[in-house]
């Protein structure tokens, strides 16, 4: 029997994975002009790093995460999410010691043992932003935008953005008792998850999918902020208004994680089945201390690669080629053969994408080869052509060949080829 992937896993061919490419190309473009510089944490960390920064409480700790004991005897899960992390690189390398606010960027690997299903993998990929150092509403309206300009920017039409407050710890104390005083009386109806929230954490009552309908009517968080929480959410929606971001607000959204403070949002868009989320984030205002740092406020996102991919195939969306061979070499002779040889790298060190023939193979699959590969000119060489001190290109995409000194294709292929 051979040896297959692990369940929830893809293997990322050549055809596919140059959309990857392109996204995080974009990613990383996008984040230049806002000014995010890349980090690249561990695939896995301590288990404490989640269970203190996630949340105990959460699905991702309690469920999800891949954990084990190393050599050592250590417990190390690999990372469900990438803010912890981050965090954890932020306090340990001391970036709180910095004059500015930390704006960093990460693209990788994430990990949750899940039930997969179309938009949702064992291992998946996220790009996320994270800012540290400032209280500023205007920041949390920035990572909104930023999210929303990513999507805008790969071509991802019908996107929504839904934004609420989930306030203080201290706000969200007393609204918690609100919510336990409103579902105690449906407490044996709720599915077996939400029966073990009501106690720990009743505000994910109100983002479940099996529990939606006996949530309706619970106590709006919106009315239970304090002043600084409604001020701070207000200023978010006249900066996303401003800045000419469509937004509406959801106060049942919660998102999945313990650490959120004051904002909240999600990313929205249909076609990946029921799943309807393709990325999320929020304010995080004492994360860093719990993590063990001089407490620092921060926000971030996380975007679903895997999910983006799937949306953009569903809306029909053309995800740009990369560019296609530049030249495909024929030798024609021993002699040719080992000229191209030493010709294609140098072309190659020019910039030049360029290929030959491995296998032996006569003139005519040569050509076949070059047309499958979408060279763009072949290039070929004889014992005569040799003698001369010249090859002959033909372009593929018209026929017409003309004869080159290969003296000047060493030297300025690019220029000779591509004009």
């Amino acid at each position: 029997m051979s040896i297959q992937k692990p369940k929830g896993t893809q293997d990322l061919l050549p055809g596919e994975v140059e959309k990857w490419q392109y996204l995080e190309s974009q990613a990383r473009k996008l984040c230049r002009s806002f000014n995010y510089k890349e980090v690249r944490t561990p695939v896995f960390e301590h288990t404490e790093l989640f269970a203190r920064g996630v949340g105990e409480t959460t699905d991702i700790v309690e469920k999800e995460m891949y954990t084990f004991l190393d050599k050592g005897d250590r417990s190390i899960s690999l990372r469900p999410e990438g803010t912890a992390g981050v965090v954890r690189a932020y306090v340990e390398n001391k970036l709180y010691g910095e004059p500015d606010v930390s704006k960093l960027y990460y693209i990788g690997p994430m990990f949750r043992y899940e039930q997969p299903q179309a938009g949702r993998y064992r291992q998946f990929h996220q790009f996320g932003v994270e800012a540290f150092g400032s209280v500023d509403p205007a920041i949390d309206a920035e990572v909104i935008a930023l999210g929303y300009t990513f999507y805008k920017e790969i071509g991802l039409r019908n996107v929504s953005v839904e934004i609420n407050s989930v306030g203080t710890p201290e706000v969200r104390a007393a609204y918690k008792e609100q919510l336990q005083q409103f579902f105690a009386p449906v407490r044996e109806q709720l599915c077996k998850d939400c029966q073990s929230r009501f106690e720990r954490n009743p505000m994910r009552i109100l983002d479940c999918k099996i529990d939606h309908k006996l949530g309706e009517g619970a106590p709006n968080i919106l009315q239970h902020l304090d002043e600084a929480c409604s001020t701070h959410f207000a200023a978010v929606q006249e900066h996303l208004q401003g800045m000419g971001i469509p937004f509406t607000v959801n106060p049942r959204m919660v998102r999945g994680l313990d650490y959120y403070t004051h904002t909240a949002f999600e990313y929205k868009s249909a076609g990946i089945g029921a799943i309807d989320t393709i990325g999320g984030g929020g304010r995080y205002n004492g994360l860093v201390g719990q993590i063990g740092g001089n407490d620092q406020p921060g926000v971030g996102l996380g975007l679903g690669l895997e999910r983006i991919l799937l949306v953009l195939a569903n809306q029909g969306v053309e995800v740009p080629k990369p560019d296609t061979l530049g030249v495909y070499l024929i030798g024609l002779g021993e002699a040719a053969e080992k000229e191209t040889a030493k010709l294609l790298y140098k072309l190659r060190l020019q910039g030049v994408s360029a290929e030959r023939d491995y296998q032996g193979r006569k003139i005519k699959a040569q050509m076949k080869s070059a047309d499958r590969m979408q060279a763009q000119f072949v290039a070929i060489l004889g014992d005569d052509e040799l003698a001369k001190g010249e090859i002959a290109v033909k372009t593929m995409a018209t026929g017409e060949q003309r004869t080159v000194r290969i003296a000047d294709l060493e030297e300025r292929a690019a220029t000779i080829l591509f004009g």
